[in-house]
């Protein structure tokens, strides 16, 4: 996956005024365009998309400082008039194409990413393989945006919203694994991306014939592999340092890719104030 994700790179730097086409690059280096976008916004902290932008923006304000023409660049850049590419040499920079090339900055340059594998092996996983049969995920869902460290508080409003009772009647409802109540995490952005929308379902799994009560949300799952992480510690701190070290340890040292579909979070155990809790995470997965 290293591999791929440098090929990734060196393609975007070779054609910087063009679209990257992810999905067919990742095609031929033998993955896919969704593991791929995954992995590289888990490992670099930014979506492709992201990425792209600020390297086309940090090339761009070497052209402006030598003098070239401005709408010579926002077409070399892959911006349709001087207007557009502006308002993104901007948003990098944080000054106008103007200012830059009048005082030669501020500029905030992004160095081209090279990734690598250091394995330390001061982590270990507490992880398993399991082959699931189809099922479906029943509960209560809101769309929420997508929040990389602590506590999402749209996800916390959405779960303080359901009266106390209907988490027993979903409890009663789950008849297969993951047991017991999931959260559900469906719809990512394959950038991940901060801030964009997910769908969030609080609610449980049943078996792929179960019948559904009419005033619960559905998310069918096809059948398939899931890779499971188990942790322990300090809650939600625990579960999202687990998260962020399948992409940078297990994925890169194992057969497996992310396949497109739900991620899962069930708590085995927690404490009175959920300081602490052991909790499963369960990943949608496909030999790679």
């Amino acid at each position: 996956m290293i591999e791929v994700l440098n090929h990734l790179v060196d393609e975007i730097e070779a054609h910087l005024g063009d679209e990257t086409d992810v999905d067919a690059l990742a095609a031929r280096l033998g993955t896919t365009g969704y593991h791929a976008r995954r992995m590289f916004s888990s490992l670099a902290g930014m979506p492709v998309s992201e990425y792209v932008r600020r390297r086309r923006m940090t090339v761009a304000a070497s052209d402006l400082i030598g003098g070239d023409d401005l709408l010579t660049i926002a077409v070399r850049y892959g911006y349709g008039s001087t207007e557009a590419f502006g308002r993104a040499f901007r948003a990098v920079h944080g000054a106008s194409h103007g200012d830059v090339r009048r005082d030669g900055g501020p500029l905030r340059s992004q160095p081209q990413l090279r990734f690598r594998l250091t394995v330390e092996g001061s982590t270990p996983m507490d992880a398993r393989i399991t082959e699931r049969p189809a099922f479906r995920l029943i509960g209560h869902a809101a769309r929420v945006p997508l929040i990389h460290e602590g506590i999402n508080p749209h996800i916390q409003a959405h779960i303080a919203s359901l009266p106390i009772e209907e988490h027993a009647r979903l409890k009663r409802l789950s008849d297969t694994e993951p047991a017991g109540l999931l959260q559900v995490s469906a719809d990512v952005d394959p950038d991940y991306t901060q801030g964009s929308e997910l769908t969030y379902l609080h609610g449980v799994a049943v078996t792929a014939d179960t019948d559904v009560p009419a005033d619960l949300d559905a998310v069918a799952v096809p059948a398939g592999a899931w890779a499971v992480f188990r942790t322990s510690g300090a809650y939600p701190a625990a579960l999202q340092s687990t998260w962020a070290a399948t992409a940078t340890e297990w994925f890169p040292s194992n057969p497996w890719r992310l396949r497109p579909g739900p991620s899962i979070v069930t708590v085995l155990d927690r404490a009175e104030d959920f300081s602490t809790a052991t909790t499963e995470l369960w990943l949608p997965i496909e030999r790679s």
